[in-house]
């Protein structure tokens, strides 16, 4: 009964972070802003889904990543004002790599959306290995779209097709809303990993992605409105066993090496996400940053607009 008990307890604490309205500031369609997702890594933490955000611009959303939870994170987030966000209107992602974390939402996006009525097709832009990919889920779920196109099921014609879209260094995608920049970045053994710049008609947002301290993120946002960029603590790191700590080093970046870039870079905003975090605290990784850099941060959470 004290184990049904706790649990009862702990679905009820989730329920209250995944439905919370958006913090940072108040949505405004009106406005390029940054709908954060997910902020979290493969460490399965309920308050944190996988990482996934979305740049709303106009009523028009571009996600990038689809970790776990991103379809119902962006309902959370229509639910407390982000219109954009209605599943028909979830029509393109960018993926930064094609680690599991990254992607592990993918079939949710590509499916989830179609049986609520997108009628258009999923464009998925991402590095070399994202056309594979998205050529076996189709062909998973072939039986589920076979079921819903031929039985009684309202369904619109191509709302399931996923339409890949390899990428390299560039311009990669561009409407009268945005131009989408891709540029590589030094995840460790990762062969192409990228991050994105998005240039609107108000602000400038450069996502890094995973990456270690990378020049390309500098040259990238050189002054930009906004920069989201993965965190992990140096303080922590310093506990972690030798073979983890060769990991982390080389793969991503550490709260004081975060500062020294973003003093380069210069963002308006520097954006925190992805946080390994370990034994810190969110306000711990924060001061790490702030040693070096004397911009305005803030650690994101689930839901935060900016």
């Amino acid at each position: 009964m004290r184990r049904v008990l706790l649990l009862s307890v702990l679905i009820a604490a989730c329920s209250r972070t995944v439905a919370r309205a958006p913090a940072g500031v108040a949505y405004d369609p009106a406005l390029t802003q940054v709908v954060m997702l997910g902020t979290g890594t493969p460490n399965p933490d309920p308050a944190h889904s996988g990482p996934a955000l979305a740049i709303v611009i106009h009523g028009a959303a571009y996600l990038v990543d689809a970790g776990p939870g991103v379809v119902r994170r962006a309902a959370a987030a229509e639910r407390a004002g982000v219109a954009a966000l209605a599943q028909p209107n979830l029509r393109i992602v960018f993926i930064t790599h094609l680690h599991s974390d990254h992607t592990l939402g993918l079939p949710d996006l590509i499916f989830s959306p179609w049986v609520l009525q997108r009628r258009a097709p999923l464009d998925v832009y991402g590095p070399p290995g994202i056309a594979a990919m998205t050529d076996h889920l189709e062909r998973a779920y072939a039986e589920d779209v076979r079921i819903r196109t031929t039985g009684g099921q309202p369904h619109t014609d191509s709302g399931y097709v996923a339409r890949a879209h390899e990428i390299d260094s560039g311009v990669v995608y561009r409407d009268s809303n945005v131009t989408v920049t891709a540029f590589r970045v030094d995840h460790g053994g990762v062969r192409d990993a990228f991050g994105y710049r998005f240039v609107t008609r108000d602000r400038t947002i450069v996502v890094s992605g995973d990456t270690r301290p990378t020049d390309a993120v500098v040259t990238q946002c050189h002054g930009c409105d906004v920069l989201v960029h993965e965190v992990y603590s140096l303080q922590a790191w310093r506990t972690l066993p030798p073979e983890w700590q060769r990991y982390h080093a080389i793969a991503h970046t550490a709260g004081a090496d975060l500062g020294r870039l973003a003093a380069r870079a210069g963002p308006k905003l520097l954006i925190l996400t992805h946080g390994l975090a370990w034994t810190a605290t969110p306000e711990e990784i924060v001061g790490e940053v702030r040693r070096h850099f004397a911009g305005r941060v803030v650690y994101a959470n689930d839901l935060d607009v900016y």
